[in-house]
């Protein structure tokens, strides 16, 4: 199955809020140490050209999720804010999913169902990336 907007439209309504469930599980102890945070779905819908791009038009390159963290808490260190993505690439006839535009985690066909570990694994590889910027930061104020 190829990409179009039923494929891409199923992705940005059923999968990406699963995972943001997921992702958001993981968060649980991380988020308390900000004073705000956001994670949101995000369509790419950069024009290029004069054509416009939209899920709805089908021709969007990638989807994904992104995280805001503002604001850290805690006594002794100046507050920063973190943001992380979760990227899908949609290519023509499949999809790749990663923290950015480099790394993939995994490669999947259009119509191709999630299970629960797939959830868990990519939530689990993007929140460890998470928590390891984190610890860079505290380390570097350190």
């Amino acid at each position: 199955m190829a990409r179009d907007k039923q494929t891409i439209q199923q992705l940005y309504d059923k999968v990406l809020p699963v995972l943001a469930e997921h992702l958001h599980q993981n968060l649980a102890d991380i988020v308390p140490m900000f004073h705000d945070f956001q994670l949101e779905r995000v369509a790419d819908t950069w024009a290029r050209g004069a054509e416009e791009i939209s899920l709805e038009k089908g021709n969007v390159q990638q989807l994904g999720l992104r995280l805001r963290l503002e604001g850290f808490q805690r006594a002794g260190a100046p507050a920063f804010d973190l943001a992380k993505d979760l990227l899908f690439r949609l290519h023509i006839d499949y999809y790749e999913v990663g923290p950015d535009k480099t790394k993939t985690w995994l490669e999947k066909q259009y119509l191709e169902a999630w299970d629960k570990s797939e959830y868990e694994e990519i939530a689990n590889r993007w929140t460890d990336e998470l928590i390891e910027t984190l610890t860079e930061k505290l380390q570097s104020m350190g």
